[in-house]
């Protein structure tokens, strides 16, 4: 008879969960955002109780920006480490469910623990239960489903020898990766069950790499031996497989340009000869001038999303081909791509010994630096005697001149993360975007999730007076933590980022800025006072010398530092860019929304979906 051990089947979760190591030696499940209510207070928060530092808990403000940390911890770790989110039923669960989203679309791990009903449903209906008339089966958390790379119901206390490993599984699998739910129903937390003490031995989980096919190298060599203008586009998966020096390599060696997504910023260098800054929607000049030209198109672990292909009316050329280098064939084989089915960094080293002494002709130096003096002209500080407010463009730039490599920037929403990915010039690592999403209030909670992986390094976290209206609260969290990192919050009064698009689609200036928000009296946010409030160190710069010198005052405090600006929100970049597919209304309207209509047609006409 195999021996057991008595626990209930909250602290059989966490006892196990404490246990799961990575090839490291490192615990993979670091810790366990916690607020508790009824649903998991006395189960889950007795477990996390009794098991204390071996799986540490950390009280949070607001569910979904709880969550909205550990994702960010988890991308910071490379997908290498991720955290655990636990909350009550009803409002606490659901409020999770925009985080699942947010994770699921950037494939990023994050194990999700919201309470559930009875199991053995004498109570029904309890406190926030949601009633299926059709369907007795169903809870709030079923709204998990779609958002979760796996989900699952323990409504017995021996689910766990099933669902646990399988949760892991899934963490862990480069391919799959991304969010985990395991509805706990909240009887079943506290029943006991007889387990078997093998379970409870330590696991050492290892990401693994896969293998490319040499057929699908060879495939890949050959396509690459007939083009003449390649482009690859550097997604994230480049730096979850930690490929940044073989794909550095492979550019320089054989000559061939690169682009990087979002995901994908600063897995070169700003300064890589090879390195052309972002493609697309927010791209650069000497980017879109390379893949509008390019016949052979390689895709290195991203997700071709819009912005990059420019709603796919970017790579135009007649005789272009695609290839798609990623670990999961629903990425790999998008658009009818040539799929090359691996790790990144193992493809990219496999490819590289095929090709050769291989090497194409063409110098994008010259039009590199005519981008970069561009960039330097909309990123200086203005002069002294300008009245004006300073623009979105300058404020990246003040950031820029005091960076250092130690310094990463991130954001998520509104203005700013088109603006730093088409300008912010990126050091190996410095760079954190969340635009899979692109979830407004992910940005000061995401900040929090770095710093905390990365102690290190300076986190300067851009966010908008939009975003930081609806999701602000873990500032507090961070203070009460000693959590420093420093926020410059750009106040443009409204929402500025989607009013120009609004006037670009030929509406009304209409709902967006406070101004057109049909109100006589608009609101007077003192947003230093707010931040002060929840103990954070909060000043006000009263132009662009004075946000440079906050900055570096930021570095060394114990606590968050917010940096409130004033900016304009009518200019946009004035530099880059390329068309973005946002419908257009194909009927009616005045002037202004017919010829916004005409652009719309012209431009959909070049969009290029298959080979």
């Amino acid at each position: 008879m195999h021996d057991t051990i008595r626990l209930t089947a909250a602290q059989a979760m966490m006892r196990w969960l404490s246990i799961q190591m990575t090839d490291d030696g490192e615990r993979f499940i670091e810790g366990v955002w916690a607020i508790f209510g009824h649903g998991n207070v006395a189960g889950i928060g007795e477990a996390l109780h009794g098991i204390g530092a071996a799986l540490p808990t950390w009280r949070g403000q607001n569910e979904q920006t709880m969550a909205h940390a550990a994702i960010a911890y988890a991308k910071t770790m490379r997908r290498r480490k991720a955290m655990a989110v636990t909350s009550s039923i009803g409002p606490g669960a659901t409020n999770m469910v925009t985080a699942a989203a947010l994770a699921h679309v950037n494939r990023l791990p994050v194990l999700l623990i919201p309470g559930d009903v009875f199991a053995n449903r004498r109570p029904d209906p309890v406190l926030q239960q949601i009633e299926d008339f059709d369907d007795g089966t169903v809870s709030a958390n079923d709204c998990f489903r779609p958002v979760s790379r796996y989900f699952d119901r323990i409504a017995r206390p021996e689910h766990l020898l099933t669902a646990l490993p399988r949760a892991m599984r899934v963490l862990t699998d480069p391919a799959n990766c991304g969010p985990v739910t395991l509805a706990f129903c909240q009887d079943v937390q506290a029943e006991t069950f007889d387990y078997p003490v093998t379970f409870f031995e330590q696991k050492t989980w290892r990401i693994p790499r896969a293998q490319p096919d040499p057929t699908e190298i060879a495939e890949v060599a050959e396509m690459f031996a007939r083009a003449s203008r390649p482009v690859i586009v550097s997604g994230g998966g480049v730096l979850y497989s930690g490929a940044e020096a073989a794909l550095a390599a492979f550019a320089q060696a054989h000559n061939v340009p690169v682009v990087e997504t979002q995901a994908g910023k600063g897995g070169l260098a700003a300064g890589h000869p090879m390195n052309l800054g972002s493609p697309g929607v927010t791209g650069s000049d000497c980017a879109n001038e390379a893949c509008e030209g390019a016949d052979l198109v390689v895709g290195i672990g991203t997700r071709f999303q819009d912005f990059t292909t420019a709603s796919w009316s970017l790579f135009g050329q007649p005789e272009r081909r695609l290839v798609s280098i990623n670990l999961h064939p629903y990425d790999a084989h998008k658009h009818l791509a040539v799929p090359l089915l691996a790790d990144a960094r193992l493809a990219i080293e496999a490819l590289s010994a095929a090709l050769g002494g291989l090497r194409f002709d063409g110098d994008a130096g010259p039009s590199k630096a005519r981008w970069l003096e561009a960039v330097g002209g909309v990123t200086a500080a203005p002069p002294p005697d300008a009245n004006a407010l300073p623009t979105d463009a300058q404020v990246i730039g003040a950031v820029q001149r005091v960076a250092t490599p130690e310094t990463v920037v991130m954001c998520a929403a509104g203005t700013m993360p088109g603006a730093l990915q088409v300008l912010w010039q990126a050091a190996p690592g410095g760079y954190h975007m969340e635009y899979g999403y692109s979830c407004m209030g992910y940005e000061v909670a995401g900040a929090m999730g770095i710093k905390i992986a990365a102690p290190q390094k300076e986190v300067v976290c851009f966010v908008g007076d939009g975003s930081y209206m609806m999701a602000n609260s873990e500032l507090a969290t961070a203070v009460m933590r000693r959590i420093p990192f420093t926020v410059v919050l750009t106040d443009n009064r409204g929402y500025g980022c989607i009013n120009r698009l609004q006037i670009e689609c030929g509406g009304a200036e209409f709902n967006n800025m406070y101004k057109d928000s049909l109100v006589e009296e608009q609101p007077e946010i003192d947003f230093v006072a707010h931040a002060r409030s929840m103990g954070a160190h909060a000043v006000k710069a009263d132009g662009i010398p004075s946000l440079e010198a906050e900055i570096v005052a930021a570095r060394g405090r114990p606590v968050p530092t917010v940096i409130v600006i004033d900016t304009d929100a009518v200019p946009g970049l004035g530099v880059g860019g390329a068309w973005w597919d946002v419908a257009v209304p194909q009927a009616g309207g005045p002037e202004r929304l017919e010829a916004a209509r005409e652009r719309y047609n012209a431009n959909a006409l070049r969009q290029r979906t298959f080979n």
